[in-house]
């Protein structure tokens, strides 16, 4: 039987990271507390501030995502557009 991630929603993974910077205990223990494995705790960390809020490098990297899909869906119109251009072109001189 596969192995299947386990998904934690932007709230949990907020206040996981809060409760790893302002408790006294390790982050070995906030993530075993939590029931998740303290690599991921860390990974979280590099994307939450202590606050809770995304960091800057983390808004960019969401920003870049969001950058690239519009681009494709461009590219994917323009390659659209060519074709139809090229169908009417011909059709026209007929």
């Amino acid at each position: 039987m596969p192995n299947k991630r386990k998904r934690y929603d932007e709230e949990f993974k907020r206040r996981a990271v809060r409760l790893s910077y302002g408790s006294e205990r390790t982050v070995r223990e906030v993530s075993e507390s939590l029931g998740i494995h303290e690599n991921v705790l860390f990974r979280w960390r590099k994307v939450y501030t202590p606050e809770g809020d995304k960091t800057q490098m983390a808004e960019q990297h969401d920003e870049i995502g969001r950058l690239q899909c519009r681009i494709a869906e461009l590219e994917e119109e323009n390659d659209i557009l060519k074709k139809a251009s090229a169908y009417f072109a011909k059709n026209q001189k007929q």
